[in-house]
């Protein structure tokens, strides 16, 4: 029987590219995506459901691209279309440190600490039989590139995600896995994954699956 992974995030998740232009949104294609080097680490009893949105935030809804961006309704939506899951991933924070927000680091990890709770509810647990969740810590943000300015201040506030992440996933009795301890983002952008860094991660995650 296949075991299903569920990969919720933002656009780190769903495979964009360094931002080169304006207008620039290109996807990585799938042999080259996390989540899919991921899959393709864990075996074939596997398959996978993509849920990686660019723009999510852990709780904010965004003023410019939309109150959807709201991590929260997406993930009750999402495990509510997709399953039973066995196992899902979470790595949400990158746009929750947009300066537009004004978050501090307790407040992002606050924002996390309410999307575990949906996930670890007894209605998402009954529903699915029971699953487990690997929380990622997402690398820190870079201040450079074209969309520097929406993150100005936003790299010392990132930098401090990892261990609140840590204590977090220990206190809910999670999986946990810092992303920053294996790839950094792209000096093209500061916020999104070079080809090889997307590589390094899929088989990190694949590693934190398997042993949760």
């Amino acid at each position: 029987m296949l075991q299903t992974l569920l990969c919720f995030g933002d656009s780190n998740t769903h495979g964009t590219q360094p931002i080169t232009s304006p207008t620039a949104r290109a996807r990585y294609d799938a042999t080259i995506r996390w989540p899919r080097v991921a899959l393709t680490e864990l075996g074939t009893g596997w398959e996978l459901v993509e849920e990686g949105l660019p723009g999510r935030t852990a709780q904010f809804e965004d003023p410019i691209m939309g109150a959807f961006m709201d991590g929260r309704p997406g993930l009750r939506i999402a495990l509510q279309s997709h399953g039973p899951i066995d196992v899902m991933t979470l790595m949400l924070g990158t746009n929750d440190v947009k300066t537009r927000f004004g978050a501090t680091a307790e407040k992002v990890t606050a924002g996390i600490a309410g999307l575990i709770d949906i996930a670890l509810g007894e209605d998402m647990q009954t529903r699915h039989g029971g699953f487990r969740t690997l929380l990622i810590s997402p690398p820190p943000v870079k201040e450079i590139g074209l969309i520097s300015g929406e993150f100005f201040g936003g790299r010392d506030v990132s930098k401090a995600l990892a261990p609140l992440y840590s204590d977090l996933a220990k206190a809910r009795g999670i999986g946990f896995l810092d992303a920053g301890q294996v790839v950094e983002v792209s000096d093209v952008d500061g916020v999104h994954y070079e080809a090889d860094a997307h590589i390094a991660l899929g088989h990190a995650v694949a590693e934190a699956v398997a042993a949760l």
